[in-house]
C-alpha cells in the first residue's frame, strides 16, 4: 500500500462487494459440474453419443483453463472489475444460447462461450478480494472466498439434482440469468477500482496469448487422451504422447519468452519468489488429491457399499459442510501462526482422512463414513485459506490479477491431473469390488503429503 491507496473499502460498499463476488464464483465453479448429472438424457435428446456429449464439459473447463491467465494480465491493465463484469455478462449470454440450444454442437459452443465468461469471473475474483478488504482483515475474505469456492465445486451435483427432479435440463442454464443480472448490477457500483500504478504495464503480445492457449489446450487434450481413453482401452495412445510433446514444445518456447518480461502473461516473475513457487505447487497438489476423493466416493458409496442415490448425496454433504464450518476459524487464525505450518497441519490432517476412507471396514455404518469425509473437510479447509493469502499477498499489488490467474490455473490443472490419474487406476484395478477406490484413496494421501510437504517448507523459505 503507498499512502494514496486506499486499504480495502469501506463497511457498506465491500459487504456488497463480497456478495457480488460470492454470486460471481459461485456461479462460474457450479457451472463446471452441474450439467454432468444431466449429459446421459441431453444425450439421448439430441441423439448424440457419450463421446460426443462429454464435449460439454470438455468445451467449459478448456475455455475457462487456456483463458484465465490473458484475462487475469488484462485485469491488470484494463481493471479487475471491467474484466468481471464484462466475463459476467459474456457468461450469462453463453447460459440463454444453452438453453435454447437444438443440437449438440449448438450446445457445446455455448458451454465454450460459458467457460470464456467464467474465466473472467474467476480470474480477477482474488485481486478483488484483496482490494475490497483491509490487510487486517484479508484472512477472513480469503477464507470466505476458499470455502464459497469449496462448496461450489462439491454442490454441483446436488443442485443438479434438485433443479432435475422439477425441470428439465435448459434451467439448468436459465437460472443464471437472474443471478448474473443482479451481479452485473450491483457490481457496477460496489466492486473496488484498481489501485493508481506508477507504471503503465506494456501491451499483452497477441503471440503470447495465442502460445498460452495452445499450450494448455493441447496439454490437456494429451492427457484426456492418454488418461481416458489411453487408459480404457489398456494402451498407449500414440495420439495422446504426439499431442503432450507438442504442448511441451510449445511450453519450452512460450516459457523463454516470457523469462525476461517485465509483466509477464504467465507469471514467471512471481514464480521467482521462493515462497510463491511452494504454495503453486501445493495448491496443485492438494486439488489434485481433493479431484482424485471426490470422483471416487460417489462410486464407493454407490457401488462398493449400497447406497441410494439420496443417502450417497447426504453422506457427501459432511465434506462440504466441514469445509464451511472450519475456513472462518482458518481465516482468523492467518496471520497469528505461519501459513506454512497452517497447510501443512491442514494437509496433514487432509491426508489423515483420505487414509482412513481407504482403511473402511467392509460395512461401514454411517458414522463411519461421516466422521471420515468431514475430516477431510477440516484438513483442506485448513490448508486452502491460508495458502491462497499467501499467494495473492506474496505478489505484489500490481502484479495481483496474475497470483488470481495462477489460483485458478493450478485447481484446473490439479484437478485435471487428478482425474487422468483416476481414470488410470480404474483401468487397473475394478471399481466394483472397492479396490479401485481404495488406491484413490491412497495416492490422493499421498499427493496431500506432498502438498504438506510443500506448504511446510515455505516456512524456511520465508525466512531466508
Amino acid at each position: 500500500m503507498t499512502p494514496s491507496t486506499p486499504d480495502g473499502l469501506p463497511p457498506a460498499q465491500r459487504w456488497r462487494a463480497v456478495v457480488v463476488i460470492m454470486l460471481g464464483i459461485s456461479m462460474s465453479v457450479l457451472d463446471g459440474s452441474i450439467v454432468n448429472l444431466a449429459l446421459p438424457g441431453i444425450a439421448r435428446e439430441m441423439n448424440a453419443p457419450a463421446s460426443q456429449a462429454i464435449w460439454m464439459v470438455n468445451a467449459y473447463q478448456i475455455a475457462m483453463l487456456v483463458m484465465l491467465l490473458p484475462l487475469a494480465s488484462l485485469g491488470d491493465r484494463l481493471g479487475y472489475r471491467r474484466v468481471y463484469l464484462v466475463g459476467m455478462a459474456l457468461f450469462m449470454l453463453a447460459s440463454l444460447a444453452a438453453a435454447t440450444a437444438t443440437s449438440l454442437p449448438m450446445l457445446a459452443v455455448a458451454r465454450g462461450l460459458q467457460g470464456l465468461g467464467a474465466a473472467g469471473v474467476l480470474s480477477v475474483n482474488t485481486a478483488l478480494v484483496r482490494l475490497s478488504y483491509p490487510s487486517a482483515r484479508l484472512g477472513r475474505g480469503m477464507a470466505l472466498n476458499s470455502m464459497v469456492v469449496a462448496t461450489a465445486a462439491t454442490a454441483g451435483p446436488s443442485i443438479a439434482a434438485a433443479i432435475l427432479s422439477v425441470a428439465s435440463w435448459p434451467w439448468l442454464f436459465a437460472l443464471n440469468l437472474p443471478l448474473g443480472a443482479l451481479t452485473i448490477w450491483l457490481g457496477r457500483r460496489a466492486l473496488p477500482a484498481n489501485p493508481p500504478q506508477t507504471q503503465v504495464p506494456p501491451p499483452i503480445p497477441p503471440l503470447d496469448v495465442l502460445l498460452n492457449i495452445l499450450m494448455f489446450t493441447l496439454v490437456f487434450l494429451a492427457v484426456e487422451q492418454l488418461g481416458v481413453r489411453g487408459a480404457a482401452a489398456h494402451a498407449a495412445s500414440p495420439m495422446g504422447w504426439g499431442l503432450l510433446l507438442a504442448g511441451v514444445a510449445v511450453g519450452v518456447f512460450y516459457l523463454r519468452r516470457q523469462w525476461h518480461q517485465r509483466a509477464p502473461l504467465f507469471p514467471v516473475d512471481l514464480f521467482r519468489l521462493p515462497v510463491f513457487a511452494l504454495s503453486m505447487g501445493a495448491s496443485l497438489g492438494a486439488f489434485c488429491a481433493q479431484m482424485l476423493a471426490f470422483l471416487s466416493l460417489p462410486f464407493l458409496l454407490l457401488e462398493v457399499h449400497g447406497r441410494s442415490h439420496v443417502e450417497a448425496g447426504l453422506l457427501l454433504t459432511a465434506w462440504p459442510l466441514a469445509t464451511a464450518i472450519v475456513a472462518p476459524i482458518a481465516g482468523r487464525l492467518i496471520g497469528r501462526y505461519p501459513a506454512g505450518w497452517l497447510g501443512g497441519i491442514g494437509m496433514g490432517v487432509f491426508a489423515t482422512g483420505l487414509a482412513l476412507l481407504a482403511l473402511l471396514p467392509a460395512q461401514p455404518g454411517t458414522a463411519d463414513l461421516v466422521w471420515r469425509m468431514a475430516l477431510c473437510g477440516v484438513g483442506f479447509a485448513l490448508f486452502q485459506s491460508p495458502n491462497n493469502h499467501t499467494i495473492v499477498t506474496t505478489a505484489p499489488l500490481h502484479r495481483s490479477g496474475a497470483a488470481s490467474g495462477m489460483l485458478g490455473t493450478a485447481r484446473l490443472t490439479g484437478q485435471t491431473l487428478g482425474a487422468v490419474l483416476l481414470a488410470v487406476i480404474y483401468a487397473v484395478w475394478d471399481q466394483h469390488d472397492g479396490r479401485g477406490e481404495m488406491v484413490a484413496m491412497w495416492v490422493a494421501a499421498g499427493f496431500a503429503l506432498l502438498a504438506g510437504v510443500s506448504s511446510s517448507m515455505r516456512v524456511r523459505a520465508a525466512r531466508s
